[in-house]
């Protein structure tokens, strides 16, 4: 009879201890998710959608949300995306238009009073010298805009990449390159505005003073990385770099990102930050097919 009661009684503390770690496990699984929800709340509140969060430690029905989840986040962040270019188009097309019309008939007229021997010798013909200067640079910067709304169609071709790495890596010896890409992958693209956006890549992170780069690849998602060892890009900085105009730069025009992104657009690419820089590096660019 004690051994039924102590058989009994270990069925009954193994029930217990099974009970408890449930109720542990169930309660440490439900901290899980909420910590999961409040990364992606974060991460929208802030308008950051390239969040990818791991997948392990779920249940099946778990885990397809969060591939789901995962995969709206990119998608998301590629509609945003189009959306802030398409309204800054228009914002450009509307002010350099504007700006021309206005200032056009300011340099015409002060350079037809230039024109006059009378007026060099006057009082005035400083003043108006430094009008018709001032409007003719003003002139050149709008006009310097206009490529944002102004781009030529792309030519499709089947492009290399490590060919195009390599030619790209030549017309900057005194960078040291770190090239992993597959022989036979390709892209298509036109190649000289591709050639474009990777020397606006190149151009920003020797200003930021970026010593190695690095150009490696997924092929079978189609994806090609552009890393560097420059500056870091500062978190609060990071969802403003592909703003027009936006720089940090004393000398810089802010278009170089934005026009880099709206060329891959044109040829249904994406240009985008990426959330972790690959190793060895301190920023890291993603392009990929829409």
């Amino acid at each position: 009879m004690k051994s039924e009661e102590f058989a009994a009684a270990i069925i009954v503390i193994f029930l217990v201890v099974a009970a408890i770690a449930t109720v542990v496990y169930w309660y440490w699984h439900q901290c899980l998710l909420k910590e999961r929800a409040e990364i992606m709340r974060d991460a929208i509140k802030h308008r950051d959608f390239s969040f990818r969060l791991p997948t392990h430690g779920l249940f099946f029905g778990e885990k397809a949300l969060q591939e789901a989840l995962n995969d709206m986040g990119q998608e998301i962040q590629k509609l945003v995306a189009h959306s802030e270019v398409e309204s800054w188009q228009k914002l450009t097309r509307v002010l350099t238009h504007e700006i021309m019309n206005a200032i056009t008939p300011i340099q015409s007229i002060s350079q037809a009073y230039l024109s006059y021997p009378e007026t060099k010798d006057s009082p005035y013909g400083e003043g108006i010298r430094a009008i018709n200067d001032t409007s003719t640079g003003l002139l050149a910067f709008v006009e310097s805009y206009r490529k944002l709304t102004q781009l030529q169609e792309p030519e499709m071709t089947e492009v290399n990449m490590l060919s195009f790495a390599r030619s790209l890596a030549s017309l900057y010896p005194n960078l040291h390159w770190d090239i992993d890409i597959p022989a036979d992958m390709v892209l298509q693209a036109d190649e000289n505005m591709l050639r474009q956006v990777f020397i606006n890549l190149v151009k920003n992170a020797i200003e930021a003073e970026a010593k190695k780069i690095g150009m490696s690849s997924q092929p079978a998602h189609s994806l090609l990385f552009f890393s560097n060892d420059g500056h870091i890009i500062p978190l609060d900085m990071q969802q403003e770099i592909f703003i027009p105009f936006f720089t940090t730069k004393r000398n810089g025009s802010g278009i170089g990102l934005s026009l880099s992104r709206q060329i891959l657009m044109k040829q249904g690419m994406m240009l985008s930050l990426a959330e972790s820089p690959v190793r060895g590096y301190n920023v890291t660019f993603r392009i990929e097919k829409n």
